[in-house]
């Protein structure tokens, strides 16, 4: 039986933390240090578990359910769920958000900040044109997605982030423990983080990428079914301990920035402050550098990934070329509406969608002990969707809810659910559909007197 040598599997982790690494990972955690100070390890540790446990459990899930796809595994709660699950799913974290929070991060964070002046819409229209046409340039070869991503853009990318980290650590600015945390921060540390870790959309990332690394692994020479799904559990393990590494460092590195600086607006911002102190002028341009190429690698993998859903969910559309240089486009033209615009409105998709993500992943994970049922699966994820739509409302712009007279339904939400204002109102409904779905499978089950 055909198995990956370690430097293969090296190579496929390799690609899996490149597409899931992209600026946002650093921007978050180094915002998050700056803001928790003392409170750092339970906020790191919310942060863990919906930043790179989520993510793994994602790619586990899909590697040993043996599955083709996200498609396939969500069809198990229905031919329709399936396909709009996917469909809002690799949407989100495609051409809508993550794709063209990509180009704007990148401008934002690292190319802005070189040029004089406050920058210009016709200057992020330019950046983000040559960003894309390099993006569609690497997404239009899929098949060598391993080599560009696991063995150049990777390895440059921690190159220069290691630059960077390594200074800042070796000569810090202050220490952590002395550092008052603020705001959420101060009471619920933990619980704020679990929050923050949604930002990433890496849990939605895990459940797309997942079939990436299968493809990549059969093209290896590993065929073998079981074998697959070991390997895929393997580089997602690999991928995970580096992400979580990562986070943790940068995490350090902006609490121990306290010491010098006050908190920023953003990690974007707190990280050029830092480059800046260490290294001058030059940090600029090594900040630059590095989120430039995290955000073209995870671009990249979410094209490619896009490109061979859409091409499987609509079969008798086009081919994979014309959904890549499509979704190319349309990044490019929302990526342009600006990263505040972006921001705003992926926050109330990422609080629906995450409680889906979670459910589905946990569900396929426990299939076992109860047979991967439908009338559980759609009982919990039915119950699970009610709850996260008023999650979704609740994270609407002030401006639309007003518009819309939503803040009654919230309130009523806000008043009923256990956890909704922590941000957890699915949790409660999500465990009573379970609890009803294996009720329901009991007593179908039960042989007639």
């Amino acid at each position: 039986m055909r198995k990956l040598t370690v430097r293969q599997l090296v190579a496929v982790a390799s690609m899996l933390f490149g597409m899931f690494f992209g600026a946002g990972n650093l921007i978050f955690p180094a915002s998050m240090g700056q803001m928790a100070g003392q409170n750092l390890w339970p906020a790191i540790g919310g942060f863990l578990v919906t930043g790179v446990g989520l993510p793994l459990l994602g790619v586990v899930a899909l590697g040993v359910s043996r599955e083709e796809g996200l498609l396939e595994l969500s069809s198990r709660v229905g031919r329709g769920y399936g396909l709009f699950f996917t469909t809002l799913l690799y949407l989100t974290i495609g051409p809508f958000f993550a794709i063209p929070r990509c180009a704007t991060v990148s401008y934002t964070v690292g190319v802005q900040r070189l040029l004089p002046g406050e920058g210009h819409p016709a200057v992020l229209a330019g950046f983000s044109l040559a960003f894309f046409a390099a993006v569609l340039f690497f997404s239009l070869r899929p098949g060598e997605i391993l080599t560009w991503i696991g063995k150049v853009l990777n390895p440059l990318f921690l190159a220069f982030l290691a630059v960077l980290v390594v200074r800042a650590l070796a000569a810090p600015l202050g220490r952590a423990a002395d550092i008052a945390p603020t705001g959420a921060y101060g009471q619920a540390a933990f619980a704020t983080g679990l929050l923050e870790g949604y930002n990433t959309m890496d849990a939605l990332a895990g459940l797309a990428f997942g079939i990436i690394v299968v493809h990549a692994i059969r093209g290896l020479g590993v065929q073998e079914p079981g074998e697959v799904a070991r390997s895929t559990v393997r580089a997602g393990l690999f991928s995970s301990l580096l992400m979580a590494l990562i986070y943790l460092l940068v995490t350090v590195v902006g609490a121990q920035s306290r010491g010098l600086f006050p908190a920023s607006a953003n990690g974007g911002e707190a990280l050029a402050l830092i480059a800046e102190y260490y290294f001058g002028g030059a940090g600029a341009l090594i900040l630059a550098c590095t989120v430039t190429v995290a955000c073209l690698k995870t671009a990249v993998g979410l094209i490619t990934s896009c490109g061979e859903t859409f091409v499987k969910l609509f079969p008798g559309g086009p081919g994979y070329p014309v959904w890549a240089s499509g979704f190319c486009v349309l990044s490019f033209l929302i990526a342009n509406l600006g990263l505040d615009a972006i921001l705003a409105y992926s926050k109330p998709v990422l609080m629906f969608l995450y409680p889906l993500a979670i459910v589905l992943i946990l569900l396929t994970l426990a299939g076992r002990l109860f047979g991967s049922d439908r009338t559980v699966l759609r009982w919990t994820v039915g119950l699970t969707a009610a709850a996260a739509a008023f999650d979704f409302l609740r994270a609407l712009p002030e401006g639309a809810r007003a518009l819309l007279h939503l803040d009654p339904a919230v309130a009523l939400a806000e008043a009923r659910l256990p956890l909704f204002a922590q941000g957890f109102g699915w949790v409660c409904p999500a465990a009573l559909g379970f609890a009803v779905g294996l009720a329901v499978r009991s007593l179908r089950r039960r042989p007639a007197p």
